[in-house]
């Protein structure tokens, strides 16, 4: 399929894949103690092996391996890669009415209990792995800077640590420039930051949850975007960076709002030029915002559903693709699942197994059909 500069794929997808049954109970010998760390590791090798060859089979030109060596999509940095950070639990459900908090509340809270440092980390020998077996485009995702202080909010940032909000930003951003160079010197060429704050902040609820905690959602929009920026600054010109604008496979979290409160901050002050926005359901509104996208940007549009059990035809994906294109150059639009087919280590079956793989093959075969190409 012809490719372009932004998004660099006609058929792209999000990263996770669902974990076969073999990488699922290694972990579970693992966590039990009953292998070790090496056998863990060449379970997961085997399986990322027949993962990246399946992703090639069905035709697409970038791959991952699947998130299989992580437990939650935020493990491999948020608390992999960085000192100064301990997740912690509240209620069992999270962001459910709270008998403790009085509306909703996180589940898990990074909390920020000392100085923030870059800390040498598994990611750069897992993108080599990737690498070496690899014939298209590895790509690896890294969890975006905001998703810290959008759920630790200020409370959990140590104040005898950070007693200036400024100093944590600068701090987990040189993070971040630190993460992006050892991910480059390893041959990473594309890097996705999944962003799970921007777009609640569009929701009246989670507005109403940073009020209560003192947050405004216009400044944490400009704070986060600003963050953003400078957390890809000093990335070199030729690593691509995209970024996965997420609002959760759980219809009972935020955020239950389109993109138009957060879209021209989006497309015209983030200076990331390639978008996988989630368009799968009325959750996510109508493309109508896709009209703010600048020339030399482009969005990757995500209208496959990756849990629905239902498989959508080409014919009503090149349909959607060509509501969307009513807002925006079809030159600068791509095709995508919304999300990513297992964010965690948790979901694991072979039913989901064998429909992820038909979806990702009704998306090669839907850009194909659009944007031409083999």
């Amino acid at each position: 399929m012809p490719s372009l500069k932004h998004p660099p794929f006609r058929a792209d997808h999000v990263g996770s894949l669902v974990r076969p049954a073999s990488v699922v109970e290694a972990r579970i010998e693992f966590d039990a103690g009953r292998i070790d760390a090496a056998k863990l590791r060449a379970a997961e090798d085997a399986g990322i092996r027949a993962a990246v060859a399946k992703q090639e089979e069905i035709g697409l030109p970038v791959v991952t391996d699947g998130e299989y060596r992580r437990a939650t999509y935020s493990d491999n940095f948020t608390t992999g890669g960085i000192d100064g950070i301990r997740v912690e639990l509240t209620e069992e459900q999270g962001w459910r009415k709270s008998d403790t908090h009085g509306h909703r509340t996180a589940r898990r809270i990074p909390r920020v209990v000392s100085r923030i440092k870059w800390r040498a980390n598994d990611n750069a020998r897992d993108f080599a792995a990737l690498k070496s077996v690899a014939h298209a485009t590895p790509k690896i995702t890294l969890p975006g800077p905001a998703y810290i202080h959008y759920r630790a909010g200020r409370d959990n940032i140590d104040r005898k640590v950070y007693p200036r909000l400024d100093e944590f930003w600068a701090d987990l951003v040189t993070a971040y420039n630190q993460e992006l160079r050892a991910l480059y010197d390893a041959g990473c060429r594309y890097v996705q930051i999944d962003e799970t704050s921007l777009v609640k902040l569009g929701d009246p609820r989670a507005r109403q949850l940073l009020k209560d905690r003192g947050d405004d959602w216009q400044d944490l929009l400009r704070v986060y975007v600003d963050v953003i920026n400078r957390a890809v600054a000093a990335a070199p010109a030729d690593l691509h960076i995209a970024i996965h604008v997420c609002r959760s496979q759980d219809p009972s979290w935020q955020a239950d709002v389109g993109y138009d409160p957060i879209a021209d901050a989006l497309f015209n002050q983030l200076t990331i030029g390639t978008y996988l926005l989630e368009y799968d359901n009325p959750r996510a509104g109508n493309f109508e915002p896709l009209r703010l996208l600048p020339k030399g940007k482009g969005v990757v549009l995500g209208i496959v559903a990756a849990r629905n059990p239902r498989l959508e035809t080409v014919d009503e994906l090149k349909w959607r693709i060509e509501e969307a294109g009513r807002y925006a150059p079809l030159d600068q639009l791509a095709l995508c699942p919304h999300c990513g087919f297992a964010t965690s280590v948790n979901r694991s079956s072979a039913e989901a197994e064998a429909l992820q793989w038909k979806k990702l093959r009704l998306i090669v075969d839907t850009a194909r059909a659009v944007w031409g190409g083999k």
